[in-house]
């Protein structure tokens, strides 16, 4: 499938499969795809953690609303991102580049996120969602949960944020017709508002 009829016809699949299961080189395929998303600095700070005990993900779906995507999709990914991930070793992330280039963008690193944690968890937020989009497959991004309750639940460490969840599997039905998109008008502006 072309990229313009991919975004044309993504959705969010709510009801899954829960007799489906992805082959373990599915979930290699799309974790690689998913770790080639691009981050602010090449931080990569996004960390999945795939969740694949049934007790966790009944655990987890019971803090989240009940939701059955969570339960019945045949692998729940929850999204996210370590915060400090831009001071710990960042040279890592650059270790390709000439020493000059590396040693100015490591000063620009830290220059950019020290002090700042807004800043810090602002990116790591839209890193997770640059990572989520590379997922694929019938899949649905969901973020209607008590996030502290699960972060307890999958052991996040203090420094890292869940950016959201992405259940994914094969779809046991077609999405309902988009509700209703906002106009152009709506959405863009040139220049100001």
């Amino acid at each position: 499938m072309d990229i313009v009829t991919a975004i044309k016809a993504r959705r969010a699949v709510k009801q899954f499969d829960p007799s489906h299961r992805l082959t373990e080189s599915e979930v290699d395929t799309l974790l690689s795809l998913a770790m080639l998303s691009p981050t602010a600095f090449n931080i990569q700070h996004w960390r999945f953690v795939l969740v694949q005990d049934p007790q966790l993900r009944d655990a987890i779906r019971a803090a989240s609303w009940m939701q059955p995507q969570i339960t019945d999709a045949s692998l729940l990914i929850v999204m996210c991102a370590d915060l400090k991930a831009w001071e710990k070793q960042p040279e890592r992330y650059w270790r390709n580049a000439p020493a000059d280039v590396r040693e100015g963008i490591l000063a620009a690193i830290d220059a950019y996120y020290r002090g700042r944690e807004t800043v810090q968890r602002d990116e790591a937020m839209r890193s997770c969602g640059i990572a989520a989009q590379a997922l694929g497959y019938d899949s649905c991004p969901m973020d209607l949960a008590d996030f502290g309750e699960v972060g307890r639940l999958i052991g996040l460490p203090e420094d890292h944020v869940i950016g959201l969840f992405v259940a994914i599997g094969r779809g046991v039905r077609e999405p309902r017709p988009r509700a209703g998109a906002l106009t152009r008008d709506e959405v863009v502006r040139k220049d100001r508002f």
